[in-house]
């Protein structure tokens, strides 16, 4: 990853591919398959990135190219990383509450299918045995 040693408001399609080593026809690629990376437009149409978007780009591009997720696969990911990042932000206590409730209702649904896919297994194992 390059330093993003000038610290600016905005960035081009073209320095946002330089900073993140991805090429640019990549970029508005993912942006057709990942909701969250939604670039603004300036007056001439030309995509302007903000350090969020390319924190964002940095994040997907470990998911795919390092951690060999498929695109469906980093999709669902990244719904669990957005909501977690949602609660870092400061919110009111109403909001906070409501995004933590969210978070603890995802995982208690990854736990509940990891129990079940152990459940069904030994369904297997016992059924293989009769």
């Amino acid at each position: 990853m390059k330093d993003l040693s000038i610290k600016k408001l905005y960035y081009s399609i073209s320095e946002v591919s330089k900073i993140t080593s991805i090429e640019q026809y990549v970029l508005r690629y993912w942006e057709t398959e990942f909701d969250q990376l939604r670039p603004q437009k300036n007056r001439a149409g030309n995509r302007i990135y903000t350090n969020k978007d390319i924190q964002l780009i940095l994040h997907i591009k470990t998911l795919l190219r390092d951690r060999k997720y498929t695109i469906e696969g980093a999709k669902k990911i990244m719904e669990n990383f957005l909501t977690e990042k949602v609660l870092q932000t400061s919110q009111p206590d109403n909001e906070s509450t409501i995004v933590e409730e969210t978070i603890e209702v995802k995982r208690g649904k990854t736990a509940l299918q990891k129990d079940l896919e152990e459940v069904k297994n030994l369904l297997e194992l016992l059924v293989s045995k009769l």
